[in-house]
């Protein structure tokens, strides 16, 4: 799967997920969503696909596109792989943005840690808030159980 986080200055866009096939009723990223099989080597073109289908917003409004985690999690019927990317929202692109996926809100950074996500996306959002919106880096996650172990993946 793909999610992108829309930032705008200190505030982040977030979906509250209702109805989906695997996550309901949590805080997730700003759009997101399932690979067709055109798109399994290109995660970006996949999440371009789900930013305009459930927000109408293309790659022209947004700016900073970048992948920056990708995270493993085992559970009893699959592993799931998840790609995070962020951008922020251009400027004089409307912020008012309503989801076919559920409740679209823009919230200050400060309020992210308390909101209820998905397990992966919890650390993900832990992560970037305390590292990740400082740095450039791509990281790497694998969940334990209990946690997400970032590891910072350069290239070589």
């Amino acid at each position: 799967m793909t999610s992108i986080y829309l930032t705008k200055g200190n505030k982040m866009l977030l979906l509250f997920r209702q109805g989906g096939r695997v996550v309901n009723d949590v805080w997730v990223g700003s759009a997101g969503g399932h690979f067709e099989d055109f798109e399994l080597n290109d995660a970006e073109a996949c999440v371009l696909r789900e930013l305009e289908e459930e927000l109408g917003l293309t790659g022209n409004d947004i700016e900073n596109l970048s992948l920056r985690y990708i995270t493993l999690r085992r559970t009893e019927e699959e592993i799931r792989q998840n790609y995070y990317f962020f951008a922020e929202l251009k400027a004089g692109v409307n912020d008012c943005l309503v989801s076919n996926e559920g409740i679209s809100k823009w919230f200050e950074y400060s309020e992210l840690p308390a909101l209820k996500m998905p397990f992966t996306s919890e650390f993900v959002i832990a992560h970037y808030l305390q590292t990740g919106n400082k740095t450039n880096e791509l990281y790497a996650g694998a969940a334990d159980g209990e946690k997400v172990i970032f590891t910072r993946m350069p290239a070589f």
